[in-house]
């Protein structure tokens, strides 16, 4: 990933969780904004067999604090168990500023 703005939706986040999904019934992408607040958006597969997922943003309000975010892959399979991908922490910067 290039560097990230606020309010951004050309953005298409991909992250794995290192195994095969293909029996995977719930994908999503986990997140932790620069305040604290956690949430989730519902991914789609991108690889199933390297156990890659993606989400593109839909609207400038999904990315709406500039600081350090991070960024997680979590996946729930049809027997209920779950695998979470490791964490990356992205740097959102507000548009127009030099950093």
């Amino acid at each position: 990933m290039g560097k990230i703005y606020k309010g951004q939706t050309a953005l298409t986040i991909r992250l794995t969780v290192g195994q095969d999904i293909t029996d995977a019934q719930a994908l999503a992408i986990k997140y932790r904004k620069p305040s604290g607040l956690t949430g989730s958006w519902t991914a789609t597969a991108v690889d199933e067999t390297n156990g890659q997922i993606g989400y593109t943003m839909a609207d400038a309000n999904q990315l709406n604090e500039v600081g350090l975010w991070t960024f997680w892959a979590y996946v729930t399979f049809s027997d209920a168990k779950v695998a979470a991908g490791e964490p990356v922490e992205k740097w959102v910067y507000d548009e127009g500023i030099k950093g």
